[in-house]
């Protein structure tokens, strides 16, 4: 029996315990007091059976012969069917009325495939893939995103939480950036190191400021394009893992999520206006709060966080780098800046050579010669380049035509001759 029918004999029942009212059981059927006459009736003479529909059991009188079902059967069996390759009953229809001039409805040969076993309701799916197990020890993977959105609301313009979450123990640490720069992750990344050690591995995007795109000498020699970030994470001894997809680090990606329902409005109960004042709540009570609510234990209790080297400068290791040529005259230039090298360190360095110009977060420069500081100074404007004189040459003298040149030896004797 149908959902419905059984509906119907659940009510009558109470109609025959007089529990409810024929009308009343009209009501909550949802037919008219005329039809549950009706029905009451047939249920008082055969009980359940009685509302069953007529028709069931009982072939339709609109179905296909049974010889025409076993032909178009036959002809999806044999040349529609088999393997990975087999049609569907929508596909087959139109087969069966194209190729063979069968006119067939798709959910009634559905229906016979699914019966004779040539169709399954399976519908095809991606594979399933299985959720990765969290690293055993705290440190031992890090992922690292931004996530875009207008935390102060109108007090502020839309700005990029650059957030870090441990994998194992789900602790977090995030700062606010205009965009996810190079200085924005790196300021993120020196924030956890200084608290917690130098991680083993971080979890990124394929971004640009993570991995940079090939250029075509690169990818021709199959070289690994380093970003300036990777640069600085490679100092440390940190690995880059790139993520696929953003479900390969999906637990940051949850805790973007987390943040944005509950810092937005943290903040504008603090009345935080600006972005400064919103790093210090981060810093100060926001993900030690945070940290407390969600963070777990790790399966494993060594820590693997390394502290930080004897003798590595982090304002070294989070810096820019990026070489350049020293001119003729010994100017480097960098970004519309002229770096003119002091006349006792141009011994050192002969043009042509390329040297490493080093900035750091506070814009101060720092230029080096392999390992090497060279000292310099700015120019306050452009160097003139120096043009080479040139000689200029003496006329050339053109003899006349009756000059003595042209005329001979036999002729300048004449000449003398006749004077």
């Amino acid at each position: 029996m149908s959902s419905e029918e059984l509906r119907r004999v659940e009510v009558l029942a109470r109609v025959k315990s007089k529990e409810l009212r024929l009308i009343e059981a009209a009501t909550m059927l949802g037919i008219s007091y005329r039809q549950a006459k009706r029905l009451w009736k047939r249920y008082r003479k055969q009980g359940a059976e009685g509302l069953r529909h007529g028709n069931v059991g009982k072939p339709s009188k609109r179905a296909k012969p049974a010889k025409v079902r076993r032909k178009i059967l036959g002809l999806v069996r044999t040349k529609y069917g088999g393997g990975n390759g087999r049609f569907g009953p929508t596909l087959a229809a139109e087969h069966l009325a194209e190729d063979d001039g069968i006119e067939i409805g798709v959910e009634t040969l559905r229906q016979w495939m699914l019966e004779e076993g040539l169709w399954s309701r399976e519908r095809k799916r991606k594979p399933h893939r299985k959720r990765r197990d969290r690293r055993a020890h705290f440190g031992e993977l890090v992922q690292m995103d931004g996530s875009f959105e207008a935390w102060l609301e109108q007090r502020d313009e839309r700005a990029c939480l650059i957030n870090m979450v441990d994998d194992a123990t789900s602790r977090g640490l995030g700062r606010f950036a205009d965009e996810e720069t190079t200085w924005g992750a790196a300021d993120t990344l020196r924030a956890w190191v200084e608290k917690y050690g130098i991680p083993r591995a971080l979890y990124v995007d394929w971004k640009n400021v993570y991995r940079p795109t090939p250029n075509a000498r690169q990818r021709r020699e199959g070289e690994i394009p380093v970003s300036q970030f990777g640069r600085m994470c490679a100092k440390l001894g940190i690995e880059l893992i790139m993520a696929n997809s953003p479900q390969a680090k999906g637990r940051v990606e949850r805790s973007h999520g987390t943040h944005q329902d509950r810092l937005i409005k943290k903040m504008r109960l603090k009345r935080i206006g600006n972005y400064e004042a919103a790093n210090q709540y981060l810093r100060e009570v926001y993900f030690p709060q945070h940290n407390c609510k969600y963070a777990i234990a790790a399966a494993g209790e060594v820590d693997f966080h390394e502290a930080v080297p004897a003798g590595v400068n982090l304002d070294e290791v989070f810096s820019l780098e990026e070489e350049r040529v020293v001119s003729a005259d010994w100017v480097v230039q960098y970004e519309n800046r002229w770096l003119q090298i002091e006349i006792g360190q141009r011994a050192q360095v002969r043009a042509g050579a390329k040297v490493i110009v080093r900035r750091y977060r506070d814009g101060s420069l720092k230029l080096l010669y392999g390992n090497r500081m060279i000292a310099w100074r700015e120019l306050l404007a452009r160097p003139r380049k120096v043009q080479p004189q040139v000689r200029t040459r003496r006329p050339v003298f053109t003899p006349a035509a009756d000059h003595p040149w042209k005329r001979g030896y036999r002729g300048i004797r004449v000449a003398a001759r006749t004077q």
